[in-house]
């Protein structure tokens, strides 16, 4: 069937990390710019519905999973959520695990309809922003074969950082876990794909990291776009969400000079005191960081409290009404409910 004008026929192929994957067909590419910032609802939702609803609000009506782990829970996923989300969602299993590569072989069929048109590819976990218009335009601008997002980190020497040439975006090379300074920039886990991708995979357990994009880059064919994070100075700060529970109304607190992003969610009644920095962690409802404290890849259980200057990192995670006092350092401790945390937990064990 023709599309009609003015439309781009983009599929989307989204990669988890229990090798569910997704193939996406769009209608159009320009109208996300609000709608995808922000998931409004009223029902509880598997944090999958996030990115389907962002790529719906750029024409997606097409969905493909490909799954290995659990099909039954993703087949009553399809059946609960394609009437509510407005999309078609059909599944491509594997018989055995296939890496981040081997599922866009075995997808290759819904992924080259002849249009030349590229596609997405997401790792699930990523939940940000979502700037797919721009990265359309961004990958029509170059010549390239591959765009893969990228977004600055404060400590690089903890991933794999990707080397771009300024001004171009053409990537130039991968450097795993560098030991001395060489940029700040890692995967973000989105990409846009063209067909010609699919001839450099084979229908086995790959990695399209290490192993495929290595080679589009020797290539000279892979490029980066920066994703940008979500930097408060003050009111109003983007709408909250929170996972596994019910949208709210009420809106969190934000001070001044805050930094948040990328990958935040900030549930409702949450305070943000001033100069406080964010990323990759959630703050369940109720929860409150003091001034000048940072919380990173970790998790603010309800109504728990984190004291001023305070540094919470490596996959903390403080359960029910937990208060770390101010100055405290932790280290990727398991905090169970309802406990005071007076002295840093240097290495990551539970405290019960």
């Amino acid at each position: 069937m023709p599309m009609p004008a003015g439309t781009l026929p983009h599929r989307l192929y989204r990669l988890p990390t229990s090798a569910i994957a997704v193939s996406c067909r769009a209608r159009r590419g320009d109208d996300e710019q609000q709608a995808a910032k922000s998931f409004p609802g009223r029902r509880r939702r598997d944090p999958h519905v996030f990115q389907i609803e962002a790529l719906r609000h750029v024409g997606v009506t097409e969905i493909v999973l490909a799954i290995n782990y659990r099909p039954e829970a993703m087949y009553n996923f399809l059946k609960d959520s394609e009437d509510n989300l407005g999309v078609k969602i059909t599944c491509s299993q594997e018989t055995e695990p296939l890496g981040t590569t081997g599922p866009l072989a075995l997808a290759r069929d819904k992924l080259v309809d002849g249009s030349g048109e590229p596609f997405f590819v997401l790792n699930c976990d990523i939940i940000s922003e979502y700037h797919f218009s721009e990265l359309i335009r961004f990958h029509k601008s170059h010549d390239g074969e591959a765009t893969i997002m990228v977004t600055k980190v404060d400590e690089p020497s903890k991933y794999g950082v990707v080397i771009m040439k300024e001004g171009t975006g053409r990537v130039e090379r991968f450097v795993e876990k560098p030991k001395t300074f060489v940029g700040d920039k890692i995967n973000a886990g989105i990409y846009l794909l063209d067909p010609s991708v699919l001839d450099r995979v084979q229908l086995k357990p790959t990695s399209l990291e290490k192993e495929v994009f290595p080679q589009i880059v020797a290539d000279k064919k892979l490029y980066a776009m920066v994703l940008p994070g979500t930097r408060l100075t003050g009111w109003p700060p983007p709408a909250s969400t929170s996972l596994g529970t019910s949208w709210s109304t009420r809106r969190p607190s934000i001070g001044d000079g805050c930094l948040i992003g990328p990958d935040v969610v900030v549930g409702p009644g949450c305070v943000v005191e001033d100069g406080v920095r964010l990323s990759r962690c959630t703050l369940l409802p109720g929860a409150r960081v003091k001034k000048h404290a940072c919380v990173s890849s970790s998790i603010v259980g309800w109504h728990s409290s984190v004291g001023q200057w305070a540094r919470i990192e490596n996959v903390t995670v403080l359960g029910e009404g937990v208060h770390v006092c101010d100055e405290v350092y932790s280290n990727g401790g398991l905090v169970e409910p309802r406990r005071e945390i007076r002295s840093n937990i240097p290495n990551p064990q539970v405290v019960k």
